[in-house]
């Protein structure tokens, strides 16, 4: 009979769920076994984590949900690689998720996926990692899904007073989704917010030019 590889299951779903996490109802769930084995199995894989210093991650416990996250001693490292110059540039995909969260929040990943049409977890994190948008509550429901929102600093990024300063958006059926989308995308490449991160980029390259020049 052959062995199932449990921890390398709820690996993979940690990781496929990202920032959602799981409950031990999702993972008893999926992997169709009883509670008293996903906690052992939880157990064993955070304690596998947590007591080998050659891995960079470990398992953390967001109101009960369980996710996997970058260990805190390596901080250091992951706060030079997001204000390296190199990864000063949001992408279309950062970009589109950002409009998004700006004129719905509070939204769920789920909610802007749906509206994307997309996964849109790596643009999340860069967002999250670059201060743009934070977590601002929890949904209703099952899974208690992160809820996000933007920063002062989007607000800093796009040189606006406060939210009432983004562009206007003409009403739409809400029930069609993607025609929405593309209104979105549509009234902001005819707003200056785009000019504003171009802006806001080109000041960050002459600011790291002049830094490494001296």
């Amino acid at each position: 009979m052959e062995l199932v590889n449990w921890k390398g299951i709820l690996e993979s779903l940690l990781f496929a769920a990202g920032d959602e996490g799981l409950t031990i109802k999702q993972i008893t769930s999926v992997m169709e076994i009883p509670e008293f084995k996903a906690n052992e199995v939880l157990q064993e894989l955070k304690e596998e984590y947590e007591n080998d210093i050659n891995r960079g991650l470990t398992i953390i416990e967001v109101a009960g949900t369980y996710q996997l996250a970058t260990k805190r001693e390596h901080a250091v490292y992951l706060k030079r690689l997001v204000e390296s110059p190199n990864h000063s540039t949001l992408s279309q995909a950062a970009l589109e998720t950002l409009t998004i969260i700006a004129y719905r929040q509070p939204i769920t990943r789920i909610e802007i996926e749906e509206i994307r049409g997309v996964k849109t977890e790596r643009p999340l994190h860069t967002l999250v990692a670059k201060g743009l948008i934070q977590e601002v509550g929890r949904a209703e429901g099952p899974g208690r899904a992160i809820l996000y929102g933007t920063t002062k600093e989007f607000l800093d990024y796009f040189g606006l007073k406060d939210l009432n300063e983004l562009p206007e958006l003409p009403e739409t059926d809400e029930s069609d989704i993607s025609e929405e989308a593309d209104l979105f995308f549509d009234r902001l490449n005819d707003s200056n917010l785009f000019d504003a991160l171009d802006d806001k980029e080109s000041n960050l390259t002459d600011e790291n030019k002049i830094t490494e020049d001296d």
